[in-house]
Protein backbone atom coordinates (compact mmCIF):
# COMPACT_ATOMS: atom_id res chain seq x y z
CA UNK A 1 0.00 0.00 0.00
CA UNK A 2 1.18 3.53 -0.74
CA UNK A 3 2.66 4.74 2.58
CA UNK A 4 1.27 8.24 2.04
CA UNK A 5 -2.27 6.93 1.66
CA UNK A 6 -1.81 4.68 4.67
CA UNK A 7 -0.61 7.66 6.71
CA UNK A 8 -3.58 9.78 5.58
CA UNK A 9 -6.06 7.10 6.64
CA UNK A 10 -4.44 6.39 10.00
CA UNK A 11 -4.21 10.12 10.79
CA UNK A 12 -7.92 10.56 10.01
CA UNK A 13 -8.82 7.57 12.18
CA UNK A 14 -6.70 8.94 15.02
CA UNK A 15 -8.57 12.25 14.92
CA UNK A 16 -11.93 10.48 14.92
CA UNK A 17 -11.01 8.48 18.02
CA UNK A 18 -9.62 11.51 19.82
CA UNK A 19 -12.90 13.35 19.28
CA UNK A 20 -14.90 10.31 20.42
CA UNK A 21 -12.88 9.61 23.57
CA UNK A 22 -14.81 11.97 25.91
CA UNK A 23 -17.97 9.89 25.32
CA UNK A 24 -16.27 6.94 27.00
CA UNK A 25 -15.17 8.67 30.22
CA UNK A 26 -18.41 10.05 31.56
CA UNK A 27 -21.51 8.93 33.39
CA UNK A 28 -22.19 6.04 35.70
CA UNK A 29 -20.72 3.42 33.34
CA UNK A 30 -17.29 5.06 33.50
CA UNK A 31 -17.53 5.58 37.26
CA UNK A 32 -18.45 1.92 37.68
CA UNK A 33 -15.50 0.82 35.53
CA UNK A 34 -13.14 2.84 37.74
CA UNK A 35 -14.62 1.22 40.83
CA UNK A 36 -14.30 -2.25 39.34
CA UNK A 37 -10.67 -1.65 38.37
CA UNK A 38 -9.82 -1.20 42.02
CA UNK A 39 -11.29 -4.57 43.01
CA UNK A 40 -9.30 -7.84 43.25
CA UNK A 41 -9.64 -10.01 40.14
CA UNK A 42 -10.75 -7.12 37.93
CA UNK A 43 -11.60 -8.33 34.42
CA UNK A 44 -13.80 -7.17 31.56
CA UNK A 45 -12.92 -10.20 29.40
CA UNK A 46 -15.83 -12.38 28.31
CA UNK A 47 -15.97 -16.14 28.89
CA UNK A 48 -14.71 -17.00 25.41
CA UNK A 49 -11.51 -14.93 25.60
CA UNK A 50 -10.97 -15.89 29.24
CA UNK A 51 -11.14 -19.57 28.26
CA UNK A 52 -8.63 -19.11 25.43
CA UNK A 53 -6.12 -17.28 27.62
CA UNK A 54 -6.56 -19.73 30.50
CA UNK A 55 -5.84 -22.64 28.15
CA UNK A 56 -2.70 -20.88 26.92
CA UNK A 57 -1.62 -20.30 30.56
CA UNK A 58 -0.37 -16.72 30.54
CA UNK A 59 0.77 -16.77 34.17
CA UNK A 60 3.98 -14.77 34.55
CA UNK A 61 4.06 -13.79 30.88
CA UNK A 62 4.85 -10.29 29.64
CA UNK A 63 1.70 -9.12 27.86
CA UNK A 64 1.13 -6.38 25.28
CA UNK A 65 -2.03 -5.19 23.55
CA UNK A 66 -2.22 -3.46 20.19
CA UNK A 67 -5.15 -1.07 19.91
CA UNK A 68 -5.63 -1.12 23.68
CA UNK A 69 -8.14 1.78 23.84
CA UNK A 70 -8.39 2.65 27.56
CA UNK A 71 -6.38 -0.45 28.56
CA UNK A 72 -9.26 -2.13 30.40
CA UNK A 73 -8.58 -5.46 28.63
CA UNK A 74 -4.82 -5.21 29.07
CA UNK A 75 -5.28 -4.63 32.80
CA UNK A 76 -7.69 -7.58 32.94
CA UNK A 77 -4.86 -9.96 32.02
CA UNK A 78 -3.51 -9.59 35.55
CA UNK A 79 -6.54 -11.54 36.83
CA UNK A 80 -5.26 -14.52 34.78
CA UNK A 81 -1.73 -14.18 36.09
CA UNK A 82 -0.35 -12.23 33.15
CA UNK A 83 1.89 -9.20 33.52
CA UNK A 84 0.35 -6.22 31.68
CA UNK A 85 3.49 -4.61 30.25
CA UNK A 86 2.58 -2.56 27.17
CA UNK A 87 -0.51 -1.00 25.62
CA UNK A 88 -0.34 0.72 22.23
CA UNK A 89 -3.05 3.00 20.87
CA UNK A 90 -3.21 6.01 18.58
CA UNK A 91 -5.45 8.01 20.89
CA UNK A 92 -3.75 9.96 23.68
CA UNK A 93 -7.18 10.72 25.15
CA UNK A 94 -8.03 7.03 25.54
CA UNK A 95 -4.60 6.30 26.98
CA UNK A 96 -5.19 9.03 29.57
CA UNK A 97 -8.28 7.08 30.61
CA UNK A 98 -6.11 3.98 30.70
CA UNK A 99 -3.75 5.68 33.12
CA UNK A 100 -6.66 6.33 35.45
CA UNK A 101 -7.79 2.71 35.29
CA UNK A 102 -4.23 1.46 35.78
CA UNK A 103 -3.80 3.65 38.85
CA UNK A 104 -7.07 2.32 40.27
CA UNK A 105 -5.90 -1.25 39.60
CA UNK A 106 -2.47 -0.64 41.12
CA UNK A 107 -0.73 -1.55 37.84
CA UNK A 108 1.75 0.39 35.76
CA UNK A 109 1.99 -0.85 32.17
CA UNK A 110 3.65 1.39 29.61
CA UNK A 111 0.83 3.03 27.64
CA UNK A 112 2.27 4.34 24.40
CA UNK A 113 0.58 6.62 21.88
CA UNK A 114 1.85 5.47 18.50
CA UNK A 115 0.94 4.64 14.93
CA UNK A 116 1.33 0.87 14.57
CA UNK A 117 2.94 1.51 11.19
CA UNK A 118 5.61 3.74 12.74
CA UNK A 119 6.36 2.32 16.17
CA UNK A 120 9.07 3.91 18.29
CA UNK A 121 12.13 1.94 19.33
CA UNK A 122 12.45 0.34 22.72
CA UNK A 123 9.01 -1.23 23.13
CA UNK A 124 10.52 -4.62 23.86
CA UNK A 125 9.41 -8.10 22.89
CA UNK A 126 6.61 -9.84 24.72
CA UNK A 127 5.35 -13.35 25.38
CA UNK A 128 1.77 -12.45 24.44
CA UNK A 129 0.31 -9.86 22.12
CA UNK A 130 -3.46 -9.40 22.32
CA UNK A 131 -5.72 -7.89 19.66
CA UNK A 132 -9.45 -7.62 20.29
CA UNK A 133 -12.63 -6.42 18.69
CA UNK A 134 -12.48 -3.57 16.22
CA UNK A 135 -8.74 -3.23 15.69
CA UNK A 136 -8.33 -4.92 12.30
CA UNK A 137 -11.13 -2.93 10.67
CA UNK A 138 -9.24 0.32 11.26
CA UNK A 139 -6.10 -1.06 9.60
CA UNK A 140 -5.63 -0.12 5.93
CA UNK A 141 -2.54 -2.32 5.44
CA UNK A 142 -2.70 -5.80 6.96
CA UNK A 143 0.75 -7.07 5.83
CA UNK A 144 2.50 -4.06 7.39
CA UNK A 145 0.32 -4.38 10.49
CA UNK A 146 1.26 -8.01 11.11
CA UNK A 147 4.91 -7.26 10.41
CA UNK A 148 4.78 -4.73 13.25
CA UNK A 149 3.04 -7.26 15.53
CA UNK A 150 5.73 -9.83 14.72
CA UNK A 151 8.33 -7.36 15.95
CA UNK A 152 6.55 -7.02 19.31
CA UNK A 153 6.65 -10.78 19.94
CA UNK A 154 9.52 -12.55 21.63
CA UNK A 155 10.69 -15.78 19.97
CA UNK A 156 8.07 -18.37 20.90
CA UNK A 157 5.63 -15.60 21.86
CA UNK A 158 1.99 -15.96 20.93
CA UNK A 159 -0.49 -13.67 19.24
CA UNK A 160 -4.15 -13.91 20.26
CA UNK A 161 -6.77 -12.22 18.10
CA UNK A 162 -10.38 -12.17 19.30
CA UNK A 163 -12.30 -10.23 16.68
CA UNK A 164 -15.57 -9.77 14.89
CA UNK A 165 -15.96 -12.27 12.05
CA UNK A 166 -15.44 -10.57 8.67
CA UNK A 167 -18.60 -12.21 7.31
CA UNK A 168 -20.64 -10.12 9.75
CA UNK A 169 -19.38 -7.02 7.94
CA UNK A 170 -21.69 -7.65 4.98
CA UNK A 171 -24.71 -6.72 7.12
CA UNK A 172 -25.95 -3.30 8.19
CA UNK A 173 -28.01 -3.49 11.40
CA UNK A 174 -29.51 -0.03 10.76
CA UNK A 175 -30.79 -0.95 7.27
CA UNK A 176 -34.50 -1.38 6.55
CA UNK A 177 -33.84 -5.11 6.02
CA UNK A 178 -30.94 -5.82 8.34
CA UNK A 179 -30.87 -9.56 7.61
CA UNK A 180 -30.10 -9.04 3.93
CA UNK A 181 -26.49 -8.58 2.79
CA UNK A 182 -25.75 -4.86 2.48
CA UNK A 183 -22.02 -4.73 1.63
CA UNK A 184 -19.83 -6.98 -0.48
CA UNK A 185 -17.61 -9.34 1.50
CA UNK A 186 -14.94 -8.59 -1.08
CA UNK A 187 -15.24 -4.81 -0.89
CA UNK A 188 -11.83 -3.15 -1.06
CA UNK A 189 -12.75 0.51 -0.65
CA UNK A 190 -13.12 1.51 3.00
CA UNK A 191 -16.43 2.59 4.45
CA UNK A 192 -16.36 6.27 5.43
CA UNK A 193 -17.85 6.97 8.87
CA UNK A 194 -18.69 10.51 9.91
CA UNK A 195 -20.31 9.84 13.30
CA UNK A 196 -18.68 9.93 16.71
CA UNK A 197 -17.63 6.43 17.67
CA UNK A 198 -19.44 4.80 20.60
CA UNK A 199 -20.38 1.27 21.69
CA UNK A 200 -23.88 1.87 23.00
CA UNK A 201 -25.76 1.92 19.71
CA UNK A 202 -26.79 5.55 20.22
CA UNK A 203 -26.33 8.46 17.79
CA UNK A 204 -23.91 10.92 19.39
CA UNK A 205 -23.65 13.25 16.42
CA UNK A 206 -21.00 13.93 13.84
CA UNK A 207 -17.26 13.71 14.42
CA UNK A 208 -14.35 13.51 11.99
CA UNK A 209 -14.40 11.22 8.97
CA UNK A 210 -12.87 7.82 9.64
CA UNK A 211 -12.20 4.77 7.46
CA UNK A 212 -13.37 1.23 8.21
CA UNK A 213 -11.98 -1.66 6.17
CA UNK A 214 -13.64 -4.99 5.42
CA UNK A 215 -10.89 -7.65 5.42
CA UNK A 216 -11.77 -11.21 4.47
CA UNK A 217 -10.78 -14.00 6.83
CA UNK A 218 -8.45 -15.26 4.12
CA UNK A 219 -6.71 -11.88 3.93
CA UNK A 220 -6.25 -11.80 7.71
CA UNK A 221 -4.79 -15.30 7.92
CA UNK A 222 -2.60 -14.79 4.86
CA UNK A 223 -1.13 -11.53 6.20
CA UNK A 224 -0.44 -13.22 9.53
CA UNK A 225 1.44 -16.07 7.82
CA UNK A 226 3.23 -13.69 5.47
CA UNK A 227 4.64 -11.90 8.52
CA UNK A 228 6.35 -15.13 9.56
CA UNK A 229 3.92 -16.24 12.27
CA UNK A 230 2.80 -19.86 12.60
CA UNK A 231 -0.94 -20.49 12.87
CA UNK A 232 -1.83 -22.53 15.95
CA UNK A 233 -5.61 -22.16 16.13
CA UNK A 234 -8.48 -20.64 14.19
CA UNK A 235 -11.92 -20.98 15.77
CA UNK A 236 -15.16 -19.35 14.59
CA UNK A 237 -17.92 -18.47 17.04
CA UNK A 238 -21.72 -17.98 16.76
CA UNK A 239 -21.76 -15.15 19.32
CA UNK A 240 -21.20 -11.41 18.96
CA UNK A 241 -18.36 -9.54 20.65
CA UNK A 242 -19.10 -6.11 19.19
CA UNK A 243 -21.63 -3.28 19.52
CA UNK A 244 -25.14 -4.01 20.78
CA UNK A 245 -26.53 -3.18 17.31
CA UNK A 246 -25.34 -6.59 16.15
CA UNK A 247 -27.11 -8.63 18.83
CA UNK A 248 -30.00 -9.18 16.44
CA UNK A 249 -27.81 -11.56 14.38
CA UNK A 250 -27.42 -14.00 17.28
CA UNK A 251 -29.56 -17.08 17.90
CA UNK A 252 -30.80 -17.45 14.33
CA UNK A 253 -32.06 -20.79 12.99
CA UNK A 254 -29.45 -20.50 10.23
CA UNK A 255 -26.66 -19.01 12.34
CA UNK A 256 -23.88 -17.03 10.67
CA UNK A 257 -20.37 -16.74 12.15
CA UNK A 258 -20.09 -13.64 14.32
CA UNK A 259 -16.62 -13.70 15.87
CA UNK A 260 -13.40 -15.66 15.71
CA UNK A 261 -10.30 -16.51 17.72
CA UNK A 262 -6.90 -16.81 16.05
CA UNK A 263 -3.80 -17.96 17.88
CA UNK A 264 -0.43 -17.70 16.14
CA UNK A 265 3.15 -17.99 17.34
CA UNK A 266 6.50 -16.44 16.47
CA UNK A 267 8.97 -19.24 15.73
CA UNK A 268 11.84 -19.68 18.18
CA UNK A 269 14.40 -19.73 15.37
Amino acid sequence: MDPRERQRITAANRQAWELSAPLHAQGEEWADLLRQAGQPGFSVLDDCLTHTLTELDIRGLSCAQVGCNNARELLSLAALGGQPALGIDQSTAFLAQGQQLAAAAGLAPALVAADIYALPQGLGQHDLVLITIGVLGWMPDLPAFFAAVHGLLAPGGRLVIYETHPFLEIFEPQADQPLLPHYSYFRREPLVIDDLIAYDGQDHGQGASSYWHIHTLGAIVSACLQAGLVLRRLEEHPHSNREVDYDLYENQAAQLPMSFTLVAQRPTA
